[in-house]
Formats: structure tokens, C-alpha cells, sequence
């Protein structure tokens, strides 16, 4: 290596680096298009639902009035709701507080599964699943044909 050579090292000009990247294409096989052709087929939509409408399931229309008597009995009127039933939920004579509360929590249960739930009477409500249609207002069809009981409030 002479002098001239040195410098173009140092200087980084030399092109020797280079020259080792051409023997590098040979242990490459070049990619074939038909490979791809072997992949396995993609099926369609695998995406299935986890809760079927009680329509599906065979389950019987059915109506459930429910007088719950604490805040305990949402849960069972929710499961109620997730079984495909109607309920009727009763709330006559209950403490304002815990009243309030139940409806809380069923009217969040409602939204979640895309039920209705509608005021019958000032304590009655209806809580419909999602397969479950409720034409026209009850309150209008009810008019003023029920008695408006009271709800104990604190003393």
C-alpha cells in the first residue's frame, strides 16, 4: 500500500469499502411473487356475538313485577333484563334515597344492553330488553286512571 493510498484511507475517500458489498447479493435468493399464493385463505367475518337475542334463543316472552326492597335487588332485576324478560319495577313505598338509587343503576344496566325503560306512574316503570318494542306513551294511555301514591321520605 503506498503513500497515496494511506492518505485516501485517512481522507475516507477509498472506494475498497465498497467493493465487499457486491459479493454480499449472491447469498440472497430473489423473492418470488408465488410464494404468496400458498398463504391460507382468509375466511370471513369471524367476529360473533356474546350474548344472542332471547328472539334466537327460543326463550318465552315473559313479564316479570318486581317490588324491590333494597338497592341489592338491582342486580337481579340487570340479570332479569339479560335473560330476554320484561320488567316491571315497583317502587311504591320505598325511601326516596334507595329509589333513586335502583333506578340508577337499572337505567345504566337498560343503556348498556340498548333496552328502553319507561315511566309508567310516578313509582312504576317498565324496563324493556332490547328485543322488546313499546309503542306509543304509556303515560298518555294511562292518563290520570291511577292513583299517585306517596314515597316515605325522610322524617
Amino acid at each position: 500500500m503506498g503513500v497515496f493510498d494511506k492518505f485516501l484511507d485517512i481522507m475516507k475517500l477509498n472506494d475498497d469499502e465498497y467493493d465487499d458489498d457486491d459479493f454480499y447479493d449472491d447469498d440472497f435468493d430473489d423473492f418470488d411473487m408465488d410464494e404468496d399464493k400458498h398463504l391460507a385463505p382468509s375466511s370471513g367475518n369471524k367476529v360473533t356475538p356474546m350474548r344472542q337475542p332471547a328472539a334466537r334463543r327460543g326463550v318465552n316472552m315473559e313479564v316479570c313485577v318486581v317490588k324491590p326492597t333494597s338497592v341489592d335487588d338491582s342486580r337481579e332485576i340487570t340479570e332479569t333484563l339479560l335473560a330476554g324478560r320484561t320488567v316491571i319495577l315497583n317502587l311504591e313505598g320505598m325511601d326516596l334515597e334507595i329509589a333513586q338509587r335502583i333506578i340508577d343503576f337499572i337505567s345504566g344496566a337498560t343503556f348498556a344492553i340498548s333496552g328502553n325503560l319507561q315511566k309508567i306512574s310516578n313509582y312504576i316503570f317498565l324496563v324493556t330488553p332490547t328485543n322488546v318494542d313499546i309503542s306509543g306513551d304509556l303515560q298518555d294511555l294511562l292518563g290520570g286512571s291511577m292513583e299517585k301514591p306517596s314515597m316515605r321520605g325522610r322524617y
